[in-house]
């Protein structure tokens, strides 16, 4: 009895302390999915699809502010005194007036396929971080009008995570596709009004994992698109994401060190794709900032110095023919 009063206790004094607050929509007053809501200093975490995500006060203690964006919306900034259950963003009038209805490609086409490129080797993956983002150009094909039928998401299962009985540790990671539009310099800009996307990895995943975006009418300007790969964390096994701590705290020399949690799958990076296509960016530091993952980025990546400097997703595109 003394036990489960104690347990109780602690649950108590645990949930005392954690805040769920729901993301809405200021006029349709609808859930915002998937919101990214920026603690400063590193740290953020994700909204689920309801639009719930949790303010730990014990997990975060040093947090007094949060700043939270989704595509379409404004963002909200709030003091943590002021947080309350429900939190109404405002859609942003810049991004309503910048839609553009494109007609649907009609006509006839020949489908084309980018292979994408997977390998097993640990060492040449990017470890999957919620502050990571990963986006992959894509052109269209001899100039001609272009749709994206499929994505194909290459990804490493960690062989060496396998158990005694030769079975892979069981996850379900919840990723999110996003897409980009081609700033002047070539780097990702304001993300396009086609819808993200998510979907779940599992250890039962193939190395290519098909998924069909034929029905967002993706349609590659002249310049080109960024498809943007990125995790949200692990999910329950009804598929809904789980509120977890995104980061490790690591006793150093130094003192306490924040270090980003890494997921499985990893994503394998390749050295068999001529120039430069990947660009990469840690949402919750350096303003968003997008860099081409090159020694710029970061000197010292093995991955870079090797060669492994893209991530090779592949495409199923539907290529038109000039119209008469």
């Amino acid at each position: 009895m003394k036990n489960l009063l104690l347990l109780s206790l602690l649950c108590t004094a645990v949930l005392s302390s954690a805040q769920k607050i729901t993301l809405l929509d200021s006029i349709s007053k609808e859930p915002v999915s998937f919101a990214t809501i920026s603690f400063g200093n590193g740290k953020g975490t994700f909204a689920d699809g309801d639009g719930v995500f949790t303010l730990s006060r014990k997990r975060y203690p040093d947090v007094d502010s949060l700043t939270v964006s989704s595509i379409g919306y404004e963002d909200l900034k709030v003091a943590t005194v002021n947080v309350v259950d429900k939190l109404y963003m405002n859609p942003s009038t810049a991004q309503m007036d910048a839609i553009v209805v494109l007609a649907k490609l009609e006509g006839k086409f020949k489908e084309e396929e980018i292979d994408a490129i997977v390998h097993d080797n640990y060492f040449d993956c990017w470890l999957p971080t919620v502050e990571s983002e990963i986006a992959v150009k894509f052109e269209r094909q001899d100039g001609r009008r272009t749709l994206i039928k499929t994505l194909q998401i290459p990804v490493v299962l960690e062989e060496s995570q396998a158990s005694k009985k030769g079975k892979l540790r069981a996850f379900s990671t919840m990723f999110r596709v996003q897409f980009y539009n081609v700033n002047g310099d070539g780097s990702p800009t304001r993300q396009s009004n086609y819808p993200a996307q998510t979907f779940v990895i599992t250890q039962e995943t193939d190395e290519i994992h098909e998924l069909d975006v034929e029905e967002l009418g993706i349609q590659i300007p002249e310049n080109g698109i960024f498809a943007a790969i990125q995790v949200l964390g692990y999910t329950y096994p009804d598929g809904r994401l789980i509120d977890a701590k995104k980061y490790r705290e690591i006793k150093t020399r130094r003192g306490m060190e924040k270090v980003s949690t890494t997921y499985r799958p990893l994503l394998p990076f390749t050295d068999e794709i001529d120039g430069k296509q990947t660009w990469v960016r840690r949402i919750f530091f350096n303003n968003k900032t997008w860099q081409l993952f090159d020694l710029t980025y970061n000197p010292n990546s093995k991955l870079v110095r090797s060669g492994h400097d893209n991530y090779g997703m592949g495409a199923v595109l539907k290529v038109y023919e000039p119209k008469d």
